[in-house]
């Protein structure tokens, strides 16, 4: 799914506090034997100005962080954001590796703050209405018929509806600026365009691949620093962290806002060192950090197939599944014996037409599905039945505990072989790959004109 994130805008003053005042009279005085503040049209409380913050844990403050352009990004807005990337996590985060994230999810929020500036400075802010629509649309996503459980689950998990919609708006004011500012001055060819298609269709019946990226840009002054975030990201994916929750928060591509999907590619798009891993890479596979031009990248391979031929995953099947379970107390003597006797029995099947006998022979379940993708079956699995004829079987899979099966195959529609894609395609990424390139150099200006100062 594509993931939440953002934070409308706080509050410009980062003083603001929750105090809790004893009760005294207007008139008293303080231990020093100054007369407190009177009350005024201006200051109804009486605020003095020289006062003390004992709980300085409270949960009401919220204490700064950085400050770009004047804007005040607090400890909070950086702890909101967090809990919406760990969330997606499946194992937690040491103290060490939660403060390092602290650290990427500021710079973040940096480049967030400068893009929503920078639109509202050229009078191009993300609308209010489209905001709330994409928040809401999100929720539907996730929560079905009770988009309300969503604001409920981001307090849940230690984050706001406020820090997503914040994101939400980084989003869209950046997709402003690059509709006024890099889109219109992207130009492709029609002869560019027809050279693509040409090599597609000589390059007919080679692979392609469906790739997610993590991008990080780096200088010679830096590099050190991205490479070492780069690393500690590819561990957090490694143990299990949702890969297009951390191309959303952290990839510097234009493609972040969808997860880091690059759509089908070949390798002769892709950067040398690029293709080089990718090549070598399986379905489901990660990478990296790959060092390129200009930075670092984390490949994940989403899912490979040979260029303008037909996919084998959208292959429809009809599948036979033929199981047996255990007893409780089985011993591994007994499971043994009845997987062999359950292996030599499913060799002499005659067809799926005669996979019923495993009932009356076996006591076995029979399970029927003519409508299975290959696509939806789990990669080894899948390998392994696209390979069979029909009327053979996988071998055994299970275990004692979750009983023994085996799949038959008794058809297969293979789909057609797929055609070039079209001249409007092919041209819309050609533009997509060069408004990237420029939107990351636009990025860099607006770093380097920013005044930020760090607390």
């Amino acid at each position: 799914m594509k993931v939440l994130s953002k934070n409308s805008f706080g509050l410009m003053a980062a003083g603001l506090v929750a105090m809790a005042l004893p009760t005294v009279p207007v008139t008293a005085q303080n231990q020093s034997g100054t007369a407190q503040a009177q009350p005024t049209t201006n200051n109804p409380f009486g605020i003095p100005d020289d006062f003390s913050i004992f709980d300085r844990n409270s949960a009401g403050e919220r204490s700064a962080t950085a400050v770009v352009n004047g804007y005040v990004i607090t400890g909070t807005d950086i702890d909101q954001r967090v809990a919406l990337v760990t969330a997606a996590s499946e194992n937690e985060l040491s103290s060490e590796e939660l403060e390092r994230l602290r650290v990427q999810v500021l710079r973040n929020l940096i480049d967030e703050t400068l893009k929503i500036q920078a639109a509202q400075a050229l009078e191009l802010p993300a609308d209010r209405a489209q905001i709330e629509q994409t928040f809401n649309q999100l929720a539907t996503q996730n929560f079905g018929r009770n988009p309300e459980r969503m604001t409920e689950y981001l307090e849940s998990i230690g984050s706001s509806p406020d820090a997503l919609k914040r994101q939400i708006e980084g989003e869209l004011a950046w997709e402003n600026l690059l509709r006024r500012n890099i889109t219109p001055f992207v130009n492709v060819s029609a002869e560019e365009v027809n050279d693509v298609l040409q090599r597609l269709e000589e390059s007919r019946g080679t692979e392609e691949y469906r790739l997610g990226e993590i991008y990080l840009s780096a200088t010679q002054e830096n590099r050190a620093e991205v490479l070492q975030n780069a690393q500690r990201i590819m561990e957090q994916l490694q143990q299990g962290g949702s890969f297009v929750a951390y191309a959303r928060q952290f990839s510097e591509a234009t493609t972040a806002v969808v997860g880091g999907d690059l759509g089908w590619i070949r390798l002769g798009q892709l950067p040398t060192a690029l293709a080089a891993a990718a090549r070598e890479m399986q379905p489901g596979q990660l990478n990296g950090p790959i060092e390129i031009p200009g930075g670092f990248s984390i490949l994940y391979v989403i899912n490979k197939r040979q260029v303008l031929m037909a996919n084998p995953n959208d292959a429809v099947l009809s599948l036979r599944q033929i199981a047996i379970t255990f007893e409780p107390d089985v011993t591994q003597e007994q499971a043994e014996a009845r997987v062999n006797q359950f292996a030599t029995f499913v060799q002499g099947l005659r067809g799926c037409a005669d996979a019923d006998r495993a009932r009356e022979e076996l006591g076995a379940s029979v399970v029927a599905n003519d409508q299975i993708t290959a696509g939806s079956l789990p990669d080894q699995l899948r390998n392994i039945i696209l390979q069979l004829q029909v009327g053979q079987t996988t071998p055994p899979f299970g275990s004692p505990q979750e009983g023994i099966r085996v799949l038959m195959l008794c058809g297969r529609d293979d789909p057609e072989d797929v055609g070039a894609p079209t001249f409007d395609a092919v041209m819309s990424q050609i533009e997509q790959d060069r408004i990237n390139k420029r939107a990351q150099r636009y990025l860099r200006d607006l770093r380097n004109d920013a005044y930020i100062e760090y607390n």
